[in-house]
């Protein structure tokens, strides 16, 4: 007699309880395919984010891309800081009247060391692509400060078991690997969205981080957000992180209907509609 396949633990969306929402201080969210439709902000997404913001809510983006582009996100968006290369850099808004926004780097004090490490990441990536023709060196490698990425899933197709083997060829050089659903990151630093998100929370807002972890809810969709999954008490998965159910050790306790970019609407007005008081 066979037994029954495990019941997925997560939960609707809809089961999300105002309680809960209202003893929210932010939300951390991730960028490609949570926020982002295949690389493409819409309107609604971008939206959501002001209607977050509205509902009291401090914005922090967690993302596998580039240092560089958390930069001008920071200065842009309606968010209140970014952490990127998957933990490893950290900006956060700087509101210094008059003039416009800037944004202030807070990890790593040592971008000249990070930058020299990389070199050696380089030539391991080069060799990779050499040697697994279906990926290429992403297309964002010339804005990162730590780590060297390689297109599996954007613009490349690579095969699972070609993924599993340059994480494995890495591992035995003493690097650590990250794979999100469009990315393979390399990198000497051990830091992943969990760690950099609380270090951030701590530096740059005195979060303390037992606290951070239950005022702070986390929205992603893949195998790089496994660790904020396992971090954080409030977690979401937009609709398309169903895919990544089976390898994540932890799942997100809520999943959205939609995915992506709608998913992350439905949660945005999941989470104001909630955190409304009653009365």
């Amino acid at each position: 007699m066979t037994g029954s396949a495990p019941q997925n633990p997560s939960r609707p969306i809809d089961a999300l309880r105002p309680e809960e929402a209202r003893g929210l201080s932010g939300l951390v969210f991730d960028l490609d395919d949570t926020l982002l439709d295949h690389g493409e902000l819409t309107e609604v997404a971008y939206a959501s984010l002001f209607r977050l913001r509205e509902a009291g809510l401090r914005l922090v983006a967690c993302t596998g891309r580039p240092a560089g582009w958390a930069e001008v996100l920071v200065r842009q968006w309606p968010i209140d800081a970014a952490v990127a290369e998957n933990g490893a850099v950290a900006f956060v808004k700087e509101r210094r009247p008059p003039g416009a926004p800037r944004s202030s780097c807070v990890f790593p004090a040592d971008l000249a060391a990070a930058g020299a490490r990389r070199v050696e990441l380089r030539a391991l990536a080069e060799e990779l692509c050499r040697r697994f023709p279906t990926v290429a060196l992403a297309d964002d490698n010339a804005a990162r400060f730590t780590d060297v990425t390689l297109d599996i899933g954007e613009h490349c197709r690579a095969q699972a078991e070609d993924v599993a083997a340059m994480r494995a060829e890495a591992s035995r050089r003493g690097v650590h690997t990250l794979a999100s659903s469009v990315h393979l990151h390399l990198s000497y630093d051990p830091a992943d969205k969990a760690t950099g998100t609380l270090r951030l929370l701590e530096s740059a807002f005195g979060q303390d981080p037992v606290r951070a972890r239950l005022a702070h809810a986390f929205v992603g969709d893949s195998g790089n957000d496994a660790a904020a999954f396992v971090a954080f008490t409030t977690t979401i998965g937009v609709a398309n992180v169903r895919a990544y159910l089976p390898t994540l050790p932890v799942p997100p306790k809520y999943v959205t209907h939609a995915a992506m970019g709608r998913g992350f609407a439905e949660l945005a007005t999941t989470l104001a509609a909630l955190r409304v008081p009653p009365g």
